[in-house]
Parts: structure tokens; sequence; C-alpha cells
């Protein structure tokens, strides 16, 4: 794999003998070619304004940080503008290194908090020449994230309840209209922590998809609801929020 890798990155070098910023050629040419990590890169990507987006971890898998790249997916990169990667994720070095001089790598920081991906849209968009679509793309973000809490919350009769939450999807207790009363995780919870979660009397357990920690908690009476992080073959951020908030709905009856 060390050896493959390293003839990406000499094709990359031959590629752009020219020396000049990728990023700039790309948006004086109409378009980037974007290579996101995961589906979750890729939707900030397309929230953006990007286009052209190949995505390396097949949507659908379970844990993608734990993904291991195949040679047919970093030669994807040799032709990229721009890759985008989280440093969580454990098979991103192999793609600092495939990225060689021409692809401009950019870490970006994965989470739904809604502040948090908007500060991370605009910043793309920036990065990406695609500011005026960013911007379309975060008011209408705004608008659908107004009307799905609202849909939440009306869902608890003014009362909402006592949450706790995998540590990577306590935002979406904000859809509930509330603060997660504990947090647990990544790592599955102790004895100890779990003791400190049941003396909260929860009565929603928001469980992470892709990390699952919540069959700890079987034994505590409340509605446990997955929250899903990574959005589907869409790439649509909006449509996960969605999803997301019509499961918190059914859970809370």
């Amino acid at each position: 794999m060390k050896k493959l890798t390293a003839l990406f990155a000499s094709a990359v070098l031959l590629l752009s003998s020219c020396g000049n910023d990728p990023v700039t050629e790309a948006k004086s040419g109409g378009g980037l070619k974007v290579v996101a990590a995961s589906a979750w890169e890729a939707a900030f990507a397309k929230a953006a304004g990007a286009t052209d987006i190949t995505v390396i971890v097949p949507p659908g898998v379970h844990h993608a940080p734990d993904y291991d790249p195949k040679p047919s997916d970093l030669a994807k990169i040799a032709q990229a503008d721009v890759v985008l990667y989280a440093a969580f994720e454990g098979f991103a070095g192999k793609l600092k290194e495939a990225a060689g001089s021409k692809a401009k790598l950019i870490e970006v920081a994965l989470d739904n908090n809604p502040d948090k991906v908007k500060a991370e849209v605009f910043r793309l968009g920036d990065q990406f020449g695609t500011l005026a679509a960013a911007r379309r793309w975060v008011d209408a973000f705004d608008g659908e994230y107004a009307g799905l809490k609202q849909s939440v919350s009306g869902a608890t009769q003014g009362k909402p309840p006592v949450v706790v939450a995998q540590a990577f999807v306590a935002w979406a207790a904000d859809l509930v209209g509330t603060a997660p009363a504990g947090v647990y995780g990544p790592q599955p919870p102790t004895p100890a922590q779990i003791a400190e979660l049941v003396a909260k009397r929860p009565q929603l357990i928001l469980d992470n998809s892709a990390m699952p920690g919540g069959d700890a908690l079987a034994d505590v009476r409340a509605k446990r609801v997955v929250i899903n992080n990574f959005p589907d073959r869409s790439l649509d951020l909006i449509a996960l929020y969605r999803a997301n908030a019509n499961a918190l709905i059914a859970a809370l009856g």
C-alpha cells in the first residue's frame, strides 16, 4: 500500500508541473473537482456550492473512520483539485500522501451543530470561490431548521424531556428544545457513568448510528432514538436533519 501510495503521489506531481494553485485554476475554469473522504464531508462541499464531488467511503458503511481505502480509491485523488478529510478518520494519512502537491488538502470540522455547519459551509464556499451558493444554502437551511425545531418541540407538548446523548449527536437535543442533561461516549459508558446517567432520570436517549453505545443503557426506562450524522447518497444535509427530526417526533409520540 505504501508503494502504491508513492506511485499515486508521483503521478500527481507530474500532473501539477505548472506549479499554480489548483483551486484558483478551477475557479477560472468553471468548477472544482472535489474528492471527499466520506459522505459527510461531501455534503458540506455540496452545501458550499461544489458540483463535481467524488466520495471515497461508500455511503452506508457502518463506521466510516475505520474504512481502508483501496488503490482504486486513492487513484481518484490524482485528478482532484481539492481533497476534504476529517482528523478523526484513520485513513486520512493515506489521503494526504496520495494527494501529493496538486490537490489542496482541506480538513473539515465535522459537527452537525447548526452554527458549526454554517461556519464550515461559509469557509468552504470561500475556499471554493462559491460564496454566493453557500449563502443561498445557509438561508434555506435556517428556514428549514427553524421549522423542524418547531415541529419537534411541538411534539413535546410544551415540556421538553430530559435528554442524555452520545457525545457526537448531542447537537440533536437542540431540535427538542433543550440541552443534554448528560453526555456519554465516544467510548461505551462505564458502570460509573451509567449510574450518573440513570441519576438524571432521562426520558430520551440520543444514540449515534455510527458508534452506538446506548445498548449499555438498555435498562434505563427511556425512549432511545438513533441519530445519524452521515448523509445518504443524495449528500443532502437538510434531508439529514429532516430525517432525524422525524425520528424524534416519532419517539415523542
